[in-house]
């Protein structure tokens, strides 16, 4: 069990899981700067860590296909201890059509870390991702997109 020590003022928790240490580092290490972040190496890893975390937890941001347990079959564990928890998988799957459970999500990878920041944004905060988006743009190209 790992726990990201960076974290800011944000009070939105995003757990995140995957089996392959590296992507695990880089997704957790993007998103601590903004999010609270709890990192699981396995499914099993992650049942414990939701367990043990007694604050709410906004995303499950987790690995589709992970050895020992699927990332849908760790999705519909955890959602059932935590329903208001929103579930975005990501995944390289190419072997056909995935069927996930209404109000999940999926991302394929590889992906760029700016689609994660937007996605998980959005999960989090709906309706405001446009909002932030206006906001970054600065003034001067938001008095011009409005024309």
């Amino acid at each position: 069990m790992r726990q990201a020590t960076q974290v800011k003022s944000s009070s939105e928790t995003v757990l995140v899981v995957d089996d392959e240490p590296q992507i695990l580092s880089i997704v957790s290490g993007f998103l601590c700067g903004q999010y609270h972040v709890l990192t699981a190496k396995s499914g099993t890893d992650a049942l414990q860590q939701s367990e043990k975390f007694k604050g709410e937890i906004h995303v499950l941001l987790s690995d589709f296909q992970m050895a020992g347990m699927t990332g849908i079959e760790l999705a519909t564990r955890i959602t059932a201890a935590r329903p208001k928890i929103k579930v975005l998988l990501m995944s390289s799957y190419s072997e056909g059509m995935l069927v996930l459970n209404e109000g999940w999500h999926f991302l394929p990878k590889p992906f760029v870390l700016s689609q994660l920041r937007s996605l998980v944004g959005g999960l989090i905060h709906p309706g405001q991702t446009l909002v932030g988006a206006l906001r970054s743009a600065g003034k001067a190209q938001l008095a011009h997109a409005l024309k």
